[in-house]
């Protein structure tokens, strides 16, 4: 009897311990799985968000911090490579310098104005610094990183007016100023197109023999058509202006934005003092490139 007793209280507390290890089982088992079930679905602390970490291939020389990143128009904090978190779907990444000679507003560069402001009358800076930009439309995925490498091309060309005095006495050209009309005075870097109405540029012309020369870094060629307006002051005080067209000649203007494109012609002065015009003839494009104006 004292051993059925015994057996009796070894079920009893064999099933006690079994009890409890259920309880502790039914506690802790959901609480591991879901603990486990965490950890796998989510590999970011922005599960449901992505973030863009970009990476530019900046030109030869070129300093970072004259480079500006933006994502979707909100520029990156300085030293920062990755956006924010930003909801799953397209985003537009956007990359920029703004050298000497321009103003970036909403994504627009603007060749800055002699006297400062933006009126289609005044003349724009003939010879800024290079405009550098890049841009891509991306996809975002939620828990995700997404690594864009990211490059920029030249928005602007040299170009290089060369004239020949031809006909007169060089030495009587005392001094010389000009124009250029039908240019581009804007660019938008997001949509990578010119942008604005046409302008004029007032290129700073020097002489040195028979040879008179201007050096212009543009956007482009813009509008129906590109005039060059000279002024020669004579030694006599004499003063003539010649008007000339180079539309045909910087047709091609809008091509390869690497390579200085160079216009060479002939200019015919008075052979004496108050006798004839001046002419300028002969232009000739020495510059590659396709391209057309706009």
């Amino acid at each position: 009897m004292k051993n059925g007793m015994m057996n009796e209280e070894l079920r009893y507390s064999m099933k006690k311990k079994s009890a409890v290890i259920c309880l502790i089982c039914v506690i802790c088992v959901p609480w591991m799985l879901a603990s486990c079930v965490k950890d796998e679905l989510y590999n970011t602390p922005h599960p449901d968000k992505g973030v863009v970490s970009v990476s530019v291939d900046y030109p030869q020389g070129a300093e970072e911090d004259d480079y500006t990143v933006e994502v979707d128009g909100k520029p990156l904090d300085e030293g920062d490579k990755a956006s924010n978190p930003l909801t799953p779907g397209e985003h537009t990444v956007l990359v920029y310098n703004t050298p000497e000679g321009f103003t970036v507003t909403d994504g627009i560069a603007y060749v800055e104005r002699v006297d400062g402001t933006r009126a289609l009358t005044d003349l724009i800076d003939p010879l800024p610094e290079t405009l550098y930009s890049g841009t891509k439309t991306v996809t975002v995925v939620a828990d995700d990183t997404l690594h864009l490498d990211l490059s920029v091309a030249q928005r602007t060309r040299d170009l290089r007016l060369e004239l020949t005095v031809t006909e007169g006495d060089p030495e009587r050209i005392a001094a010389i100023t000009g124009t250029l009309s039908g240019v581009a005075g804007a660019y938008d870097l997001r949509s990578e197109t010119l942008h604005g109405e046409a302008v004029s540029t007032a290129p700073a012309f020097t002489r040195s023999g028979d040879k008179i020369e201007a050096d212009l870094r543009l956007l482009g060629t813009k509008g129906e058509a590109q005039v060059l307006t000279l002024t020669l002051t004579f030694t006599d005080g004499l003063t003539q202006t010649v008007e000339s067209d180079l539309t045909e000649a910087l047709a091609n203007f809008n091509g390869d934005m690497e390579q200085t494109f160079t216009v060479t012609g002939s200019l015919r002065t008075p052979t004496e003092a108050g006798l004839g015009g001046c002419t300028i003839t002969d232009w000739t494009n020495g510059g590659g490139g396709s391209g057309s104006a706009i």
